[in-house]
């Protein structure tokens, strides 16, 4: 099997694997949407669907390259587990469930941790994440597993579920209370326990991502080195939450992955079924689900992509921004496929027929992504309680932070590779940023662009738009500011929410200025922007309308993205400007 070299670009290595998998859509190999179905109704993988991703070389890139294997930035990975996840949700988890598992090891894993567990995923074993126990869910104070000191060994005592991978995973990062010294992450490797001193819960049943390995894991005083100890004794609450801001933002490629996925099967869709006389794409209402679809997408890419490469660029800003991806992308996800399943209508609920009947799966496998890692009210609680931190500042000039943004949202350069070193995260944002407070500069400086660059028509369209989210952000920072929101209270949550809107709505706009605002000297087309924005505000003011002028322009772009089994991205407008 081809495998990519490390010093290829990510869109060569994502090319690769694209090609490998095969178009969805067509054949019966083991990611065929055919294939996926048929074996999605006996609550299995398809054979082989594993084997293709192992053997092309998808475990490579969970582990960093300073540990043997091919993992460069979490850009790589959110982009690499976008093409799994919009063929197959269940395989892009089990994947995204080992990664989980397996970062408290790159962050805070002795030499010899790392190197074990390295040997292990490269050779194809899996890993987990235990944390979660049945009576307390995502309470981890409560947590209930016990670690006791014995000689040169923990006596570990517990049960862990649901969990990810449990079954199937030779690793398990357990989370539990070490006698004395408090909750600690344990590494904890099935091959060195006791037999008898541990046991597998059966797989769970769920509505969605059949075949996956969500069991439990129970430890009746299993014995485990002293050296297990991930970090330091004590150390386990700040661990988990520094780890789940890697994985929080890789969810979103689980979320955009479905989204391509089901604008691509609605999209084919509205031009092959003919009602009325004529096809289904020229019922305005049918054009517009798809529209809305198709900036949605554009606005969670935006929004997430950025996120991913600030791992490498700047970590300590996750603990606000990971959260900020976790809620949105996977709302979006959300809304989008509700927009397709009314343009599918009454095929949306068949298991079979259009697409083999992939809708289904893809709708009931999207549901996980607003659940795990935190849900939405936990991130939108973890935002909450930062504003009142952040929001006095938000309309600040900004001081600094033009390398950050550059760095950020210039994706025609490779993101930094990333070097996991744990001190770099950070529990808060503090009263830092960039993307929020450098708002004012950015639309100074499309305000200078269009005045050079643009017909006026366009640049008065841009302005409206710009002048609209400006007025409004205004307004709600100042009033944050002056009077702070409960974290926990119903008042919080929306601010919250807002701000995430916000946050999408600078993303979209530096994404134009720094990566697509000129190719060969001119501007690159801003109408995507535009409708995009005015989609976002549609959230805040739902009476915005979209300016019609434009709409052509995106339809065009859906339907050429449809001719090729790619993907749909903000980047075919900046390869559209330069032809």
């Amino acid at each position: 099997m081809a495998q990519a070299a490390n010093n290829r670009p990510t869109h060569e290595i994502v090319a690769d694997l694209e090609r490998t998998l095969g178009d969805p859509m067509e054949g019966d190999g083991p990611f065929s949407f055919a294939s996926i179905v048929a074996h999605e109704e006996r609550e299995e993988l398809p054979p082989g669907a594993t084997e293709l991703a192992r053997e092309w070389g998808f475990p490579q890139f969970l582990v960093p390259r300073a540990f043997g294997g091919r993992l460069n930035n979490l850009e790589e990975v959110f982009v690499l587990t976008r093409s799994l996840a919009r063929r197959n949700l269940t395989v892009a988890v089990m994947f995204g469930s080992a990664l989980l598992g397996v970062n408290p090891v790159w962050l805070w894993g002795d030499e010899e941790q790392r190197r074990r567990v390295a040997d292990g995923l490269l050779a194809g074993e899996l890993a987990c994440f235990a944390v979660s126990e049945p009576d307390h869910g995502s309470d981890l104070q409560g947590n209930a597993t016990t670690a006791l000191a014995e000689g040169d060994t923990f006596v570990l005592t517990g049960e862990k579920w649901p969990v990810g991978n449990a079954t199937r995973g030779r690793f398990v990062t357990v989370f539990a209370t070490v006698e004395g010294r408090g909750q600690t992450l344990l590494l904890v490797d099935k091959e060195q326990l006791e037999p008898g001193s541990w046991s597998n819960h059966p797989f769970v049943r769920t509505a969605g991502l059949r075949g996956h390995d969500l069991s439990g894991i129970v430890f009746d005083g299993a014995r485990v080195p002293r050296g297990a100890v991930l970090g330091r004794n004590g150390a386990g609450l700040v661990e988990v939450l520094k780890a789940l801001q890697i994985t929080r933002t890789a969810i979103g490629a689980l979320s955009i992955g479905t989204m391509d996925s089901v604008l691509r099967i609605g999209l084919q869709y509205a031009h092959e079924r003919s009602l009325y006389g004529t096809e289904i794409y020229q019922l305005p209402v049918i054009r517009r689900h798809l529209v809305h679809a198709h900036l949605d997408l554009l606005i969670a890419e935006c929004t997430a992509l950025p996120v991913a490469r600030a791992l490498s660029v700047a970590p300590s800003r996750l603990s606000m921004w990971s959260s900020v991806v976790k809620y949105l992308v996977p709302v979006i996800g959300e809304e989008v496929i509700q927009d397709m399943a009314r343009v599918l209508g009454a095929r949306s609920y068949l298991r079979e027929g259009v697409a083999s009947g992939i809708f289904q799966k893809l709708q009931r496998d999207h549901a996980i992504a607003s659940i795990f890692e935190g849900t939405t009210h936990v991130n939108l609680h973890n935002i909450a309680a930062q504003l009142p931190n952040l929001a006095p500042h938000a309309q600040d000039a900004q001081s600094g932070g033009e390398d950050v943004l550059e760095a950020l949202f210039d994706w025609s350069a490779e993101a930094p590779a990333w070097q996991p070193a744990h001190h770099v995260l950070q529990l808060t944002n503090a009263v830092e940023d960039e993307i929020t407070r450098g708002w004012n500069d950015a639309v100074a400086e499309a305000a200078r662009i269009a005045a050079e660059c643009l017909e006026p028509a366009e640049a008065a369209d841009l302005a409206k738009v710009l002048d609209a989210f400006g007025s409004r952000r205004a307004v709600f920072y100042t009033r944050l500011a002056a009077a702070p929101s409960d974290a926990a209270s119903v008042a919080g949550q929306d601010h919250a929410a807002e701000h995430c809107v916000h946050h999408a709505a600078a993303s979209c706009l530096y994404t134009w200025l720094h990566t697509f605002r000129s190719v060969h000297g001119a501007p690159s087309t801003t109408g995507w922007l535009i409708l995009a924005l005015q989609r976002l505000l549609q959230r805040l003011e739902p009476a915005t309308e979209l300016a019609p002028d434009y709409l052509p322009e995106i339809e065009y772009a859906m339907d050429e993205s449809l001719k090729t089994p790619y993907r749909f991205s903000v980047g075919f407008f900046k390869e559209a400007a330069g032809r």
